[in-house]
Order: structure tokens, then C-alpha cells, then sequence
């Protein structure tokens, strides 16, 4: 597993050949970001703070995709939504959840 940071927050990475794409997956704290071989609706059963990047090719695709879709985990206590950086869901996944 690497490692990588961003702006001084360090998060886990698992990257690997499996098919035509890579599988990659990011770990935050308290979640993480996967690209799409990853099944949404599993993650959402699991409860699993994640969110999901379409069709990335390498880790430079990856963290200049925009999140695709999210667990209800996800969304409802961290404020991550479609269309939000990868960056950005990382830092609110390195964060407490949201109180309601």
C-alpha cells in the first residue's frame, strides 16, 4: 500500500491492475474514494463512508476527477456530494462527521 499527502494530510493508497483499469482506492480517516470497480450499493449496505470517481486511468486522473456518486453515509454525514473534488472529499472524510 503507498502513501501520498496533500496540503499535509497523508492517506493511504491502494492501486493495482485488474482489468482494462485500474483498481484504486484512497483511505481518509474516516472513509475513503474508489474508482467505479467498486459496487456503490455493497458500500452503502456496509455502511461505508465512500464515494466513487468514474474511469481513471492513474492516480493524476484520479485526483483531478470529480466525485461521481456517494454512499447515503457519505452524503448525509460528511456533506459529500456529486461533482465535489476529490480533494475536497478527502478533507471532510479526515474530519468528525457533520452533527445534525
Amino acid at each position: 500500500m503507498e502513501k501520498f499527502e496533500i496540503e499535509g494530510s497523508c492517506y493511504k493508497v491502494f492501486n493495482t491492475q485488474v482489468g482494462n483499469l485500474p483498481l484504486i482506492i484512497v483511505r481518509a480517516k474516516n472513509g475513503y474514494i474508489a474508482c467505479n470497480y467498486i459496487d456503490k450499493n455493497t458500500a452503502d449496505k456496509l455502511g461505508d463512508v465512500a464515494a466513487f470517481v468514474p474511469g481513471v486511468k492513474n492516480m493524476n486522473d484520479f485526483l483531478r476527477a470529480k466525485i461521481r456518486d456517494v454512499t447515503s453515509w457519505a452524503e448525509e454525514s460528511y456533506g459529500i456530494r456529486e461533482g465535489m473534488s476529490v480533494k475536497k472529499a478527502l478533507e471532510l472524510m479526515d474530519k468528525p462527521p457533520e452533527k445534525k
